[in-house]
């Protein structure tokens, strides 16, 4: 379903004077011409252009009923003279235009020469106009004559065509004149360019349309009048093409008039192709052989001189203006069509804009539709089809252009691209002829290399389907049948899966294609197809992580259906049958519950499945209770899923049906309080549709049962109607079956309880509100019947509870409550009540005054909703006189017209605010600390610009009031600012006064405020500031302030917190309102300009301020602030009218430029701190330029930044050092700004270079900004970071593709990499260290090669490696690294071995005394990460490796002595150790080859004879040790796993060297958790040898990584193989005590406290199920101890992993400890242990909720057998786990026998732990709420208190009203009612004390006493129960 918003169409009417008619009274005529005469009066008479039409086409029809006596009428010809005159005086957009023409078309055929001729006199008479304003109207009368007006294509062009000529020279010569003085002025040199394209596209239409009427004339008059005016029309299109000032639309159109212009104006037409392809040539000495018209017109392109965009605009020209369908261009026609693609390429390579990309991929496409007409015709020479076959140069080149550019950043060029593959492909077999593609070798080796790519590149994908159109599905699943899978599982990936999926609809739409049409298949095709296609979409949803189940959702599975409609009953018969969900534990993916939901909602939503359909919703195709055990899954896809099924409807009129509400029943209440945001938006979303479904169907309904009630009164379909309408919408009163919408409005009021989290509140608010927005009037189809509306149910509580919302802490809760109270009825808001109101007003009066930040925006909303109330006015004027404050305001306008409500209170509330405002700038001038504390300036601001906001300001209707309070708000913002400006624009840092709330800091706040002074100078390039030497020359304060009186009267400490969000606070809300001013105030242009409110004057004041805030603040926050506001400015001067203020933009520009050029340390510019506000002032005026403009600001500042940012050969100076900082700092952020889009491309190889070129500067200023700037251009160039292996191809891009897009990086980086690689390690020996090798490495190592490379690409990429082999040379190791890294994308796939071996072969085979250890490590590194890389290769065959890696094996044990003791360098035998490894791990399987046995053994003697096993042989201290006994280790258990060595582990374990043990165990533990663990022999070994050692290291071990690590892998080995403890001989209650004592003592340690308690646990369950003797006896204190460790982890500020492992400990001991029949804790320990799950079923944390739910699958059968029937207790979210928690302790109680102490229990529980007067009296002890400026109080985003209380109150009343008599402990339960009573006097007192409105005053009290005193209610309530049961018994 799709709500569409309907497209308003403004109509302009006719105006024309009436004196035009007078003739027509004296006019004879019939009597249809008069009646036309009159309809076209009245039509003239109106206004309103909609109703003139309808008029119009009347005319039309009066037309048509015309006979041939009519026409002859004077009075008709009159009539035609007006329309004639109408229609040319009309806008060519106007409707009534097309409307005209419509009717004119009409006039019957004998009139149709007439009204041609009156037509023709009227456009002849335009045609003489001399006035250029009228210059575009008369070429839309010449463009609408000739386009969609049949009339207008009968008239004589021939006959005037010179006078059309003439004019449209006149006006593109004036066009060209003007553009030259229009330079800066965006909005008339926009409004020029679409001129002057229009007058070009009307000379080509009307040659097109007069072709060979205007050839015969040019051939029977040479050097008449049309052939000058032709010509003329030739030099300007030549001006416009050389000028490169007019945008290239108008460029482009006026290549193609050149063409279109010499191919009609030359006489022999076999010159044609000759002459177009000198032109594109410009050759200079083909100008004496063109004619000397064409010589004389476009001497300019001949020119070498010419704009390379020329030749581009002239391709495309020849491409659209001619045609090679014949041959009637001739033998050159093919060589212009050859030198085409020839001239495309090599402009592709010199231009660099984006734009130009664009235009280079659209004629590359054009040139390919043309290719194609010239193979396909008949006529088609030999020569053509070789020269476009596949093996051609030329058709090779355009592979090449097609694999640099598919993966463009552009949308158009790669949607070009493959087109022009598909092009390509279609041309090589129209070249060929081969009809099957599968038989041609081109697309055969096109296949393989395409598959042979990463699936990482986006090209691959748009190939490869337009290969499938040619080979089909089963020739690519026949090269490789895992293309389904690998596609499917690409689906995670957002940026690929849109390609994927499209790739895969291409393939199984035409792999059911062929497998439908083979022969012989008969019915089994289908299950192939489904075995293929379905099946690993199924297994994806079941298994699949969320991102790749939610985009398969989305792309493939609505395509997938809609291909295959009957394979919906296959998917849900597999999932049904499907045991997944009860085979995999808790906390997996959605599983086959939550695939099946996701199929069924795709299949709905396509139409595929109806819910009408029988058996759908109850016992058939999808059963009820499985629908409900969706709705509330522990997935939140699964139940979005299951609620989309239900809610989305092929039909937006599909009546809802009875189990449809019943689910919602089941679904609303369990779903409010969702932490996810997406979750969220998709709730709201369907929903959405819920309620439009509702309102559409109940229409239809009502709608049909007025139909059929006079006919079927009585009937019982008429019966049923009703039936279903008292289903949506029926009172609880009214008896209806469901009462859906009355019930679902009424829980969502119930939502909005006191301490409502914030999910729940936001969902709702969004609910409420979709409920206004669906159902806002009644229809009047019955009595009784109409439509539902929110207001019934609406009363003034619920009111009250959505006022409340606006002090919500978030002010998404602020805004949505807001929006919902306005759209509710005045009579429903309940501020008619004055006293109510005045309250309200004065509480927002005050909040806006708070000294936290959150608090003046709930006042702006409680504002925003008073001024709407008629008598507010009234009540702000009582408080306006008791602060003897003047607030008068007039109620009528300049005219005397009477001002709206809200204009005339908005006004009266900003005057007010204003007047108070300005006493407290007066206060803050005098003692900023005591405005700090009492009277903080930003929120009177803040409440100000949200109510300018409300109001239209351009349409006011107090315009001279307005004005003045306008004049003063800009004075008083200049105030505010001068008066915080010394803190913010301080050169101190950010904290430069303490922060501290301690007497001490706050006493020396004073002074430091009085020393703060603007620090305008930037000396850090010559000397250092001596800041204690000013300090010691400055006087103290001897009487400092220490604290001041708060705003609520009592002593408040001042902080530096208040002082600072005071000044950032108020310079924030000042540019803001500045900014809103200059966006939404009109301009007073002239002093008679009535509605103007904001001036000139004003306009360059405002801009001169944020001039100076931006240039000379110093802080990130003070410029970022004023940035927002300014640009706001510069968007509105770039719109502006007014020339003076439209070239301010530009001005500041070029003097600021000035200002960097000229800079040196004594300039006020900020050079320190990345050039401060600088960037971001010229960053601002130039993403103000129109993106349709020719970005002349943005070119001029490019060049001359990137010409400072470059450096100089001279020596530096501060005098050009600064300058470049500057430079470097602003390219930097014009780089980063995303507005400027592609425009910035151009320039990104210049800022490259800038960037590194910069890094070799001496100065470290200018190094750090170049970094800053490379960090950038790399992000500009590769994208944004698309993986988190930064090594990933994902974050890499092809050479070619790079190198093709920036051609000026390739030969600098090579020049570059040479120089730095000839300087890594010279002979002389001398260390030299390039400062530019780390960032070549960088972006070298971003590149990698493709196989569809060309080995004779000018770009290739093999000039580099051998210079980054030289850089892995480097003595600094990082570098050696990152050359390792950087040499393996250089290298292609199937040569990795054989360069590997040559570098091996490189490596000395003995040891030597003059063997250099650098070059052996760099040379050892590389290898490493080729062999990596290829062994990691998907794309080569099994039987290849072991060939290719045979040899570099017998090359390696030829060079084994480096990884021996023969070798002295440590670092060079790890790396030799790491390739060992390498090779034996992908090799280790392979069995029977000897030169691999060979290395087994060499290995085998290595490792025994390394010091790894002989402890204390080598110190670790020394570089490199520990890094080769890890080698060592890690080749070791290689070994190890191949084949057991029975003491290895052990030993290992026993090393001294701490990284040792942590390898072992971490590599025991991943076997131990590995689906696939250890085989049987090495799992022996390990118990068996280093069992005990595991043991002794537990005890002994005191590294704590490694102690956390033996604990893990001790809780995952089986407790019987561990028990007894044979270590120190620890019985059971020992080994328990010492654990937990661990645990105890490790609190510090969260990995080994996890770890302990985990251990713990297992030996807890253990010994439980084992039913052990020493449970109830010495093991009991130690029990206890163990429960309360676990409590403690549940506590809500212990960390996330704590919380985790305790969610996972219960979830464990759920069947053996706490729904135990036999209570092994006893009740009191187990109800503790309930009581902590459900602590963390409402944590705050939803990782710690969604694992401690996982404890309702581990309740045993026989007790969730008689629960809810609707709730399967399997997997459900934290809400519904609660719920069932707690009714399932209310059955153990009953089960125990234990129900009185239960319910004694469950009473306090309810009752609380907390003493509301202890909290509030703690809540006024403390330092005043003003000391926390942003604490929010207790803020809950998921848990609610109130909804535990009253889920725990209802349980408790069924356990009692089902329960027998009870036997309950009198002295208990009396002390349990006077505590409750007690608790519950005290809350009443403390709420009566509250101040007046406290829900806005003091929220959080009021919020914490309201759940309190519903606890007590409660409680009460439950103890009397009690009671009376005790009594009773």
């Amino acid at each position: 379903m799709v709500l569409k918003k309907r497209k308003v169409v403004q109509v302009g009417a006719i105006v024309l004077a009436s004196e035009n008619f007078e003739k027509l009274k004296a006019l004879d005529g019939g009597p249809l011409a008069q009646q036309l005469a009159s309809v076209l009066q009245e039509c003239v008479q109106l206004n309103d252009g909609v109703q003139q039409i309808q008029l119009i086409k009347k005319m039309g029809s009066l037309f048509e009923e015309m006979d041939e006596k009519e026409t002859e009428s004077p009075l008709l010809h009159g009539c035609l003279e007006k329309l004639a005159l109408i229609y040319f005086s009309l806008d060519s957009k106007n409707p009534l235009k097309r409307a005209l023409a419509s009717a004119l078309s009409a006039i019957p055929g004998r009139l149709q020469g007439g009204a041609v001729e009156i037509l023709s006199v009227c456009l002849q008479e335009r045609l003489g106009a001399e006035s250029p304003d009228l210059y575009r109207a008369v070429t839309d009368c010449v463009t609408g004559c000739l386009e969609s007006f049949f009339l207008g294509t009968l008239l004589k062009f021939c006959s005037f065509i010179s006078t059309v000529f003439q004019f449209l020279q006149k006006a593109l010569t004036r066009y060209h004149e003007q553009n030259s003085s229009l330079h800066g002025n965006h909005i008339a040199q926009t409004q020029l360019m679409q001129d002057c394209l229009a007058a070009v596209k009307a000379s080509m239409v009307v040659v097109q349309r007069s072709q060979e009427r205007i050839c015969g004339a040019l051939q029977a008059q040479h050097g008449s009048l049309l052939w000058e005016t032709m010509s003329g029309l030739l030099s300007c299109f030549t001006s416009m093409l050389i000028d490169g000032n007019f945008l290239q639309t108008v460029q482009s159109t006026s290549g193609m008039a050149v063409v279109l212009f010499i191919r009609t104006m030359l006489e022999h037409k076999d010159h044609l192709a000759s002459l177009v392809d000198d032109l594109l040539a410009g050759a200079e000495e083909s100008l004496s052989a063109a004619p000397r018209w064409l010589s004389g017109s476009c001497t300019e392109l001949y020119s070498r001189e010419r704009p390379a965009p020329v030749a581009l605009f002239l391709c495309h020209g020849a491409l659209a203006m001619l045609s090679w369908r014949s041959r009637e261009l001739g033998g050159r026609g093919e060589e212009l069509l050859l030198h085409i693609p020839s001239v495309l390429l090599e402009l592709n390579s010199q231009l660099k804009e984006s734009s130009m990309a664009m235009s280079v991929s659209r004629i590359l496409h054009l040139w390919t539709c043309a290719a194609l007409d010239g193979l396909e015709c008949g006529s088609c020479s030999p020569s053509l089809r070789a020269s476009l076959s596949g093996d051609s140069p030329l058709l090779r080149a355009l592979l090449e252009y097609v694999y640099a550019h598919w993966e463009h950043p552009l949308d158009g060029v790669r949607h070009q691209t493959k087109a022009v593959f598909r092009h390509l492909l279609r041309m090589q077999r129209a070249a060929t002829g081969i009809t099957h593609a599968s038989e041609d070798p081109f697309f055969t080796s096109l296949t393989q290399n395409l598959l042979a790519l990463e699936w990482h590149s986006k090209g691959k994908y748009a190939s490869l389907s337009c290969l499938v159109e040619y080979l089909g599905a089963e020739s690519l699943l026949a090269a490789d049948a895992h293309i389904p899978a690998q596609l499917l599982s690409l689906m995670g990936d957002q940026s690929l899966a849109p390609y994927a999926s499209d790739l895969l609809e291409t393939l199984f739409e035409s792999h059911r294609t062929q497998l439908s049409s083979s022969p012989g298949q008969g019915g089994s095709w289908l299950e192939q197809w489904h075995h293929v296609w379905v099946s690993p979409l199924l297994d994806a949803l079941c298994e699949g992580q969320l991102d790749q189940t939610t985009y398969i959702t989305d792309y493939c599975l609505p395509k997938l259906l809609k291909c295959s409609p009957e394979s919906l009953s296959h998917m849900v018969r597999v999932l049904q049958s499907s045991e997944q969900d009860r085979s995999r534990g808790p906390g997996s993916s959605r599983g086959a519950l939550g695939a099946l939901m996701t199929c069924l909602r795709a299949a709905r939503a396509q139409g595929v499945l109806r819910s009408t359909q029988e058996g759908v919703w109850g016992g058939g195709l999808i059963p009820i209770a499985l629908l409900k055990q969706a709705l509330v899954h522990k997935h939140d896809q699964v139940r979005v899923d299951a609620l989309g099924l239900i809610c989305e409807s092929h039909r937006s009129t599909e009546m809802l049906s009875a189990q449809e509400m019943e689910l919602m029943h089941h679904f609303l209440p369990n779903n409010l309080n969702t932490q996810s945001p997406g979750v969220r938006q998709q709730t709201l979303s369907l929903l959405r549709k819920l309620f439009c479904r509702i309102r559409d169907s109940t229409q239809l309904l009502q709608k049909r049962s007025e139909q059929r009630k006079p006919q079927v009164e009585e009937g019982a379909e008429s019966q049923d109607l009703l039936c279903t309408l008292q289903h949506y919408k029926a009172r609880p009163e009214s008896g209806g079956h469901f009462e859906f919408m009355w019930w679902v409005c009424e829980t969502l009021f119930q939502a909005l309880f006191p301490g409502a989290s914030f999910p729940t509140r936001f969902s709702a608010l969004n609910l409420l509100g979709l409920v206004a927005d669906t159902f806002t009037f009644s229809t009047q189809a019955g009595p009784g019947h109409s439509l539902f509306q929110l207001e019934e149910t609406l009363t003034p509580a619920r009111v009250q509870a959505v006022l409340e919302c606006i002090t919500s802490g978030f002010e998404e809760i602020k805004s949505l409550a807001f929006d919902l109270l306005r759209k509710l009825p005045p009579s429903a808001q309940g501020f008619q009540d004055t006293a109510r109101l005045k309250g309200l007003l004065q509480a927002a009066l005050t909040l806006s005054t708070s000294t936290k930040p959150y608090d003046c925006v709930s006042a702006s909303y409680l504002l925003n909703l008073l001024v709407h109330q008629g008598v507010l006015l009234r009540a702000l004027q009582l408080c306006a006189e008791e602060q003897r404050v003047d607030l008068s305001v007039r109620e009528r306008g300049l005219e005397g017209e009477a001002v709206e409500i809200l204009e005339r209170n908005t006004f009266a509330v900003v005057k007010y605010l204003l007047v108070c405002l300005t006493v407290e700038i007066e206060q803050a001038e005098r003692s900023l600390l005591q405005a700090a504390v009492t009277h903080p300036m930003y929120g009177r601001v803040h409440c100000i610009i949200a109510g300018l906001q409300q109001l239209n300001l351009r349409s006011l209707g107090m315009v001279s009031q307005w004005r003045e309070l306008v004049a003063e708000l800009i004075s008083v913002s200049y105030r505010i600012s001068a008066v915080v400006s010394p803190v913010v624009q301080s050169s101190s840092p950010e904290g430069l006064i303490p922060m501290d709330t301690e007497p001490e800091s706050a006493a020396s706040l004073q002074q430091i405020l009085q020393e703060i002074q603007p620090r305008d100078t930037d000396d850090f390039f010559s000397e250092a500031r001596l800041l204690e030497q000013e300090r010691q020359g400055s006087p103290a304060n001897d009487n400092p302030s220490v604290g001041q009186r708060g705003r609520r009267g009592q002593q408040c400490q001042v902080t530096a917190q208040m002082v600072l969000v005071c000044c950032w606070r108020s310079m924030k809300e000042v540019s803001l309102l500045l900014g809103m001013v200059c966006e939404s105030l009109p301009l007073q242009c002239t002093a008679e300009t009535r509605d103007g409110l904001l001036t000139v004057q004003q306009v360059q004041g405002i801009g001169l301020y944020f001039r100076q805030q931006l240039l000379q603040s110093r802080h990130r926050g003070a410029f970022e602030l004023a940035y927002v506001g300014f640009v706001k400015l510069t968007e509105m001067l770039t719109r502006c009218s007014i020339k003076n203020l439209q070239q301010l933009p530009q001005r500041w520009l070029w003097d600021v430029l000035d200002e960097v050029k000229s800079s040196d340390p004594s300039s006020k510019l900020c050079a320190t701190r990345r050039s401060a506000g600088i960037p971001f002032y010229i960053q601002a005026l130039l993403s103000s330029e129109p993106k349709a403009s020719s970005c002349s600001l943005l070119k001029m500042t490019m060049t001359e930044l990137i010409a400072l940012a470059m450096p100089s050969g001279e020596l530096q100076t501060d005098a050009s050092t600064v300058p470049q900082v500057h430079a470097l700092n602003i390219l930097r952020a014009l780089f980063r700004d995303t507005r400027l889009s592609e425009n910035i491309i151009p320039y990104v190889s210049e800022g490259a270079q800038a960037a590194i070129l910069g890094f070799t500067s001496p100065v470290w200023a200018v190094r750090n900004s170049s970094t800053l700037l490379f960090s950038t251009v790399l992000t500009r160039i590769f994208g944004v970071k698309k993986g988190r292996d930064e090594h990933s191809k994902k974050n890499r891009m092809i050479g070619r593709e790079l190198f093709s897009r920036f051609p000026a990086l390739y030969p600098f980086l090579l020049r570059q990499l040479e120089t730095v690689a000839s300087t890594v390690d010279g002979d002389s020996g001398v260390l030299k260290l390039h400062p530019c090798l780390f960032l070549l490495l960088l972006i070298l190592g971003r590149l990698y090669p493709s196989p569809m490379d060309g080995t004779s690409s000018t770009l290739s990429l093999a000039p580099f490696v051998p210079f980054i082999i030289r850089c892995g040379r480097s003595p600094v190791w990082r570098s050696r690294e990152m050359a390792a890294r950087a040499l393996v994308p250089f290298v292609m796939v199937n040569q990795l071995p054989s360069t590997a071996l040559a570098l091996l072969r490189e490596l000395p085979d003995r040891a030597e005394a003059t063997v250099r250890h650098n070059h052996v490590h760099g040379t050892l590194l590389q290898v490493l990460h080729l062999l990596r890389a290829y062994l990691e290769s998907k794309h080569r065959a099994d039987s290849e490796t072991q060939h290719e890696l045979r040899d570099i094996i017998t090359c390696v044990r030829a060079r084994l002595w480096l990884a021996t003791r023969l070798n002295p360098c440590v670092v060079t035998r790890a790396a030799s150790l790491d390739i060992l490894t390498c090779l034996c791990s992908a090799l280790g399987g392979e069995a029977g080859d000897p030169e691999l046995a060979s290395l087994q053994v060499g290995v085998l003697e290595l490792v025994s004879d390394s010091e790894l096993l002989e402890p204390g042989s080598l110190s670790v201290v020394e570089p490199g040790v520990t890094q080769y006994l890890l080698s060592v280790a890690r080749l070791a258990l290689c070994v190890w796993q191949q084949s057991p060595w029975e003491s290895l582990p052990a030993r290992l374990l026993q090393s001294p060297v701490y990284e040792v043990r942590l390898l072992v165990l971490q590599v025991v533990l991943d076997q131990l958790q590995s689906p696939t663990p250890l085989s049987p022999a090495p799992y022996t070994s390990l118990l068996s040898g280093a069992g005990s050692t595991l043991q002794t290291l537990a005890l002994q071990e005191t590294h704590p990584q490694c102690l956390a690590m033996v604990l893990k892998v001790l809780s995952h080995l089986s407790l019987d193989t561990l028990l007894p403890w044979t270590v120190n001989m620890l019985s059971n209650c020992e080994l328990l005590g010492w654990i937990l004592s661990l645990a105890e003592d490790s609190i510090h340690s969260v990995e080994i406290h996890c770890a302990a308690l985990r251990f713990a646990s297992r030996l807890v369950i253990h010994w439980v199920e084992c039913n052990c003797e020493e449970l109830g006896g010495a093991m009991q204190p130690d029990l206890t101890r163990w429960a309360g460790l676990v409590a403690q982890c549940c506590e809500d500020e212990q960390p996330v992993e704590i919380k985790l492992t305790a969610a996972e400990i219960l979830v464990n001991i759920t069947p053996s400890l706490l729904t135990s029949t036999t209570l092994p804790l006893g009740l009191a320990g187990t109800l503790a242990l309930w009581r902590s799950l459900f602590t963390l079923l409402q944590d705050e944390d939803q990782e710690a909720r969604d694992r401690a739910a996982d404890f309702i699958g581990s309740v045993p059968p026989q007790l969730t057998a008689c629960g809810p029937a609707d709730v399967a207790p399997l997997l459900v979210n934290p809400a519904v786990a609660l719920d069932l928690g707690l009714g399932l302790l209310c059955r153990l109680f009953q089960l125990w026998d234990q129900t009185p102490a239960g319910a004694l229990t469950l009473t306090e529980w309810l009752l609380g732990d907390r003493d509301p007067e202890t909290d509030v009296e703690d809540d006024s002890s403390s330092v005043g709420d003003e000391a926390f400026l942003f604490d929010k109080g207790e803020v809950n985003l998921w848990a609610e208190r109130l909804v535990y209380i009253r889920l725990l109150h209802k349980h408790l009343s069924t356990l009692l009203a089902s329960a027998p008599p009870l036997s309950i402990n009198e002295a208990k339960l009396t002390s349990l009612t006077s505590l409750a009573s007690a608790r519950q006097t005290s809350t009443s007192q403390l709420l009566r004390a509250l101040p007046p409105v406290p829900e806005f005053s003091m929220t959080a009290d009021f919020t914490q006493l309201t759940i309190q005193r519903e606890r007590t209610t409660l409680a009460l309530e439950t103890l009397n129960t009690l009671r009376l049961g005790t009594l009773s018994c």
